[in-house]
């Protein structure tokens, strides 16, 4: 089959949705209003464990407004039917809203007060009085048992670090983080009969609807999700939250539609965060810069009534080619809420221990940190001997190192200066694993030449909307204009969780499916049609180009979508697609980076500035340059945020999260992100999907933080072993 012109793919196009966005027109989840929609303002514990012994809801039930306050004193009995298929994994099922007096972790809802206005019930709420049997909490890393190890092995780790020529024994600590996105987490809620539907910040469509039929015992066709847009998740909308269920509750138990917005303050215990870590890292090697052997001991934080986990493992069995790598992850059971994913999960917080501790084994060498990366780079997966699809690691050293000046770097701490400012340079590689999933799409190719294509995904913000069109342009032949993308509702074909890198993967590689065989039907509707110019010829020599198809090589020979549909009295042609990763060959597939950074830290104060950064990545064919930019931006200053300045801080006395807003948890702002750029090795990676991608979003806050650590070192020759580095570590 002849290849189909790609004008679309690979171009550095706006966003398709960027007007409807700067305009205002762009609908998110609390902006919906169904017709007699009231407001929900959730009571949130003030304990941090125990339970609730009393509940005085008479002065809110008398404020004018107020229509009902619901606790579990007076909550209906919910299901929580076993749709799961034997699977105890589904989001959200053991936090069952209003069902008992226990009360979990700080902030667990324990009633919700209904008002014909959010001032009513936001007044009402602070007129519940509730009473408690208080416990004192268990919210602290250091202190909690942990739960048995999930563990890893190859070669012998006792031996090579005995007899390791250097060793290092080293430990990692990194602050709980919170998403924080810019819209606050929402849900409009509207039962007709045994019918519900939500307008929901979600980045799951599918995993929202299961969530809710499971918890009112509704089949699955009843509950409708939509929501067109997300203003930001970084993974904080990957599971169905308790205040979803409240809103829907609310609801039913009303009769009338119900909006839930959650504060910013709500959102640090009403949905999830990247949990806290303590990683022991032991790393041996010889003289000549070969690893011999690493021992890794992992804690991390998980709530008392679930246990989360993420792919923290990964980097440090396969990163590099190391002998003998043990490990043992274990999770500490806290009374805290779920954790939940955060941009780069798992990877992110790995990659920081074994980026630094490769920096602190350079040092103690005298090697310089890319050359001893060089040096221990594998042939292959060293964790499974699976080989590569693509790795291009090296290639990222060589042109990050050139592009960024890199031969420039005095290796001696603390001997470059800026009048008062003390400059280093420092870099770290990154890796996510690319991941992929089954997902469907259906499509519509009209008479007029237009084409619609559905699935139930999400757009968070990385362009869901711009890329799939861009891959739906190509594929059918049409300027991107004429093609409309519609996404995020559950009447939508299924598509996995937005998140974890593999939407374009996946929901991309159903697009070019779908949109392949509506040409494929109008090439064999044009080949069998005698009054067509194309009849008769081989089906394999037609292409299209702007929405006309033609003989390749020889473009006067064909004719457009619409006079062929026309001629044929056919309005429209479906189809339907499940796309399903391929198996085949087992192959290594990950995205991969190297990042650069220069810093300047004040030699008085302490404190540290990112002067300027750069990264390279190796992540297969990027269908859209500009929003790839966007992407990669938006993970460095995320990873500036990590390395200077995010940390949630708990009160252990009662679990309460001391700075629960935006005043006190601090991010970056533009002064902080000066100068960033990225670059993309060009290339393609077949292994992975249909597309060639392996996903970006995730990869480019890897490598971020520990390349910042690394260049506070290089800057002061103090290393810091803690996120985020702050003055007070430095003085």
């Amino acid at each position: 089959m002849s290849p189909q012109p790609q004008a679309a793919v690979g171009a550095p196009l706006s966003r398709v949705d960027g007007r409807l966005k700067v305009t205002g027109q762009a609908k998110y989840a609390a902006e919906f209003d169904a017709e007699g929609t009231v407001h929900a303002v959730i009571v949130d514990a003030s304990i941090g464990r125990g339970r609730i012994t009393s509940i005085d809801t008479g002065a809110a039930e008398a404020h004018p407004g107020v229509l009902r306050v619901i606790h579990h004193g007076n909550a209906p009995t919910l299901p929580y039917r076993d749709n799961s298929g034997g699977s105890n994994n589904l989001p959200g099922r053991k936090v069952r809203v209003f069902q008992d007096d226990r009360v979990l972790f700080h902030g667990y809802p324990v009633a919700v007060v209904v008002a014909t206005t959010l001032e009513a019930a936001q007044h009402g709420a602070s007129l519940v009085k509730v009473g408690y049997d208080a416990e004192r909490p268990s919210t602290d890393l250091a202190e909690g048992e942990p739960g048995e190890p999930a563990a890893y092995a190859r070669g012998d780790v006792e031996a090579g670090l005995r007899d390791a020529d250097v060793r290092l024994d080293l430990t990692y600590q990194l602050a709980r983080n919170h998403h924080n996105p810019m819209e606050p987490h929402a849900t409009v809620a509207r039962w007709d009969g045994g019918r519900l539907t939500v307008w929901d910040k979600t980045q799951w469509v599918p995993g929202t609807q299961l969530e809710l039929s499971t918890v009112f015992d509704v089949p699955l066709d009843n509950v409708r999700v939509i929501n067109p847009f997300v203003g930001g998740g970084f993974g904080s909308g990957l599971r169905c939250w308790p205040h979803t269920v409240v809103a829907a509750l609310a609801a039913r138990e009303t009769g009338r539609p119900v909006k839930l917005v959650l504060t910013r303050r709500q959102m640090y215990f009403g949905t999830g965060f990247r949990p806290s870590y303590d990683y022991r890292l032991s790393v041996g090697g010889d003289r000549n810069g070969r690893l011999v052997a690493a021992d890794h001991r992992i804690d991390a934080e998980t709530s008392s009534f679930e246990t989360f986990t993420e792919a923290v493992m990964s980097p440090g069995q396969m990163l590099y080619s190391t002998p003998s790598v043990r490990q043992a992850y274990r999770t500490v059971p806290l009374d805290v809420n779920s954790p939940i994913w955060m941009r780069g999960p798992g990877a992110a917080t790995a990659v920081y221990a074994v980026e630094s501790a490769m920096d602190e084994l350079a040092h103690a060498l005298g090697i310089d940190p890319i050359e001893l990366r060089r040096r221990n780079e594998p042939a292959q997966d060293p964790s499974n001997n699976a080989p590569f699809s693509t790795r291009r690691l090296l290639e990222c050293y060589t042109t990050g190192a050139r592009e960024f000046g890199w031969n420039r770097r005095n290796p001696k701490p603390r001997s470059t200066r800026d009048g008062d400012w003390l400059i280093g340079m420092g870099m770290a590689s990154g890796v996510y694993h690319t991941g992929v999933a089954p997902a469907q799409s259906r499509g519509r190719l009209n008479a007029d030449g237009t084409a619609v294509i559905e699935s139930a995904t999400s757009d968070m913000g990385p362009g869901t909307y711009t890329a799939q069109t861009q891959v739906a342009a190509d594929a059918l032949g049409l300027a991107v204009r004429a093609v409309d993308y519609r996404l995020g509702d559950s009447r939508y074909p299924q598509t996995p969780p937005h998140g974890g890198s593999m939407t374009m993967a996946s929901v991309g590689s159903a697009t070019l499916d779908v949109c392949n065989q509506l040409r494929q039907q109008a090439i064999r509707l044009a080949v069998e049609d005698e009054k067509s110019p194309l009849h008769g010829v081989p089906a394999d020599d037609i292409v299209v180009r702007g929405g006309r198809l033609h003989v390749q090589g020889n473009p006067a020979r064909g004719e457009t979508y619409q006079r062929l549909l026309t001629r044929n009295d056919r309005e429209r042609l479906e189809a339907n697609t499940s796309f399903n990763p391929p198996r085949g060959e087992q192959f290594s597939i990950s995205a991969y980076s190297a990042t650069f950074t220069e810093v300047a830290v004040d030699a008085t104060l302490g404190l540290v500035r990112v002067r300027r950064m750069l990264s390279v990545y190796d992540a297969g064919r990027i269908i859209s340059p500009k929003l790839a930019d966007s992407q990669a931006l938006g993970g460095m200053v995320g990873g500036i945020g990590a390395a200077l300045l995010e940390h949630t801080v708990t009160d252990h006395r009662d679990g309460r999260i001391v700075n629960a807003n935006l005043a006190d948890y601090l991010v970056p702002v533009n002064a902080d992100v000066p100068d960033l750029r990225a670059i993309y090795l060009d290339g393609e990676d077949m292994h992975a999907d249909a597309l060639g991608v392996k996903g970006l979003a995730e990869l480019v806050i890897c490598g971020v933080a520990p390349a910042i650590a690394n260049a506070v070192f290089n800057a002061t020759g103090r290393r810091v072993r803690q996120l985020p580095i702050t003055a007070e570590t430095l003085l």
